[in-house]
């Protein structure tokens, strides 16, 4: 994974030598309940690089086997999202297409005597599965006949009998130390409409059944998934061999990725969505990856990322700082530079033309003279942030605007306080200025230096925006529930100005604001409503 070495790695260059495989064939199979989130990310990257290393190819999988929480619209998004992260699958599959031949292998394992229909309710079937300090105890139709149970399992599938009252179940080991295999169910009665297959079917199978077969008729070489399922290899391989696969494909495990303070738990994310406690799943502040695309985040930043921390047997858990890091390492080269006043202060500047305004030229990104040149307005009214001016200058290393103090303006001129106005409340609301003409940036003029450099918007072309500012989405004690951890004060507005250039933008395009940091324009901004999100801090900024 562009010379990232892995355990992964190792294992699919060690089949390669030993003529394995001609190909290495790898597959993403999410279910279509919700988005995928940022830990997806990481599954996503590892299926795709890890068989592109090698001349091979990844397939898109949907595992449908719920129609219960199953949607187009998520099968939609996550399409989105992968071909967002510069991934192309080699063909997009379902589940579902492959329903014909799961039953008729669940049929094969009838015949073998290694299925039976079963009666006893899902509480039931629980309650006598034991623990890892006890033994399951059998069924009371376990030992049914194969002919019986092929009769009543052509009767689930013909929807005579109801939702709940039986399933069919693997006949494995019900004193098995490992809990997967004590007689697992492989299939369940659900009369649900099923987005792909309409009411073709009524019984449905199991994730631990169906996704082997899957893997097996497609020829996956490599099943990569998380660590969770390494207890449910045993029975992986199971229904591979005993449904009698052609193709014989690898479950290898690898750790999750987790990020402090940050919950990858899609029925918690989905929880919030249909709560309303965000706006949607592509919220700026869900750690989904439709929402870190709104909020700015880069799909090569977040690659960089993963591949960062590497690929391990263990679950670990990194600081949101090192996700941070690698899409401000990003941005710095992609983002243009312009200056936004988030916190507007006027600024008159008393001896400077009433009916004057000038053209400043500058670069768009002081390195990438291919991003473009753009003309700053300056004129006799301005903007700037109101934490820039004090009336007076409180120590040496205050470096801003005070009475009788002089500051640069980025890429103008020298101006200096002179006289503050307030409004009835005794609140600044006007500082009178006067500029020096001979201290336009780039004169050379180097005589005195001022008190520091700040940025500003000229008033009269001045564009109104919005700013979205966002904290922590979970806050608290690991005690509570999550539902109670959700910090409903996480979404911050600001309402101030941009350069007026700034409305030929589209969403999605990045800006680093001076001294401000770096933002996106949301994918609701308008010429008309000019919307940004806070994308990161500068690096400056953290404390």
């Amino acid at each position: 994974m562009e010379n990232h070495s892995n355990f992964i790695k190792t294992i699919i260059e060690t089949d390669l030598e030993n003529k394995k495989h001609d190909q290495i064939i790898t597959r993403f199979p999410p279910e279509p309940n919700g988005h995928l989130h940022i830990g997806h990310a990481r599954a996503i990257i590892t299926d795709f690089e890890s068989a592109t290393a090698y001349g091979g190819y990844t397939n898109l999988r949907f595992d449908d086997t719920n129609p219960v929480k199953e949607d187009e619209s998520y099968v939609q998004a996550i399409i989105k999202d992968i071909k967002w992260l510069g991934y192309e699958p080699a063909q997009i599959l379902y589940a579902s297409n492959y329903f014909d031949e799961m039953y008729d292998r669940a049929v094969i394992l009838i015949k073998k005597g290694l299925a039976y229909v079963d009666h006893q309710s899902i509480e039931e079937i629980q309650n006598t599965r034991g623990n890892i300090n006890q033994p399951g105890k059998p069924s009371p139709y376990r030992n049914r006949s194969v002919e019986e149970n092929l009769s009543l399992f052509e009767d689930m599938r013909n929807g005579k009998f109801e939702e709940g009252t039986c399933v069919l179940r693997a006949k494995i080991d019900m004193e098995s130390p490992n809990m997967n295999m004590r007689d697992p169910v492989i299939y369940r009665i659900s009369f649900a409409y099923h987005h792909n297959t309409k009411d073709k079917w009524c019984i449905y199978p199991m994730y631990d059944y169906a996704h082997p077969i899957e893997d097996a008729i497609e020829g996956i070489t490599h099943s990569l998934c998380s660590l969770e399922f390494e207890d449910h290899r045993p029975l992986y391989d199971w229904v591979v061999k005993e449904t009698e696969m052609p193709k014989i494909p690898r479950q290898i495990e690898f750790g999750r990725l987790n990020i402090e303070n940050t919950v990858l738990s899609k029925r918690f994310l989905r929880a919030i969505v249909e709560d309303h406690k965000v706006r949607g799943w592509d919220d700026p502040r869900m750690p989904t990856i439709a929402g870190m695309r709104r909020r700015g985040y880069t799909a090569h930043a977040i690659k960089n990322f993963i591949l960062s921390t590497g690929l391990s047997k263990i679950n670990s858990t990194v600081s949101i700082n090192m996700l941070e890091a690698a899409v401000r390492d990003d941005l710095q080269d992609v983002a243009y530079r312009a200056m936004a006043v988030l916190d507007p202060l006027k600024v008159t500047i008393t001896n400077y033309p009433d009916d004057q305004i000038e053209y400043l030229e500058t670069d768009y990104h002081p390195d990438k003279p291919e991003m473009g040149k753009r003309n700053i307005p300056f004129a006799k009214h301005l903007y700037i942030e109101k934490e820039d001016f004090v009336l007076t200058k409180p120590n040496k290393k205050y470096k801003r605007l005070a009475l009788g103090i002089e500051v640069r303006l980025f890429h103008a001129y020298f101006i200096k306080a002179n006289e503050v106005k307030y409004d009835d409340q005794g609140n600044i609301i006007e500082v009178l200025v006067t500029y020096d003409p001979i201290t336009k940036s780039g004169s050379g003029f180097d005589d005195r230096k001022p008190n520091g450099t700040i940025h500003f918007v000229e008033a009269s072309t001045a564009q109104k925006a919005t700013f979205n500012f966002f904290d922590a989405m979970i806050i608290g004690d690991d005690s509570m529930e999550l539902l109670d951890r959700f910090n409903d004060d996480s979404w911050h507005v600001k309402q101030g100005y941009v350069e007026h250039d700034l409305i030929n933008f589209k969403p999605q395009d990045k800006f680093q604001f001076i001294r401000n940091g770096y933002f996106n324009v949301d994918d609701d901004s308008t010429k008309d409503h000019l919307v940004f999100n806070e994308i990161v801090q500068l690096r400056s900024s953290y404390k």
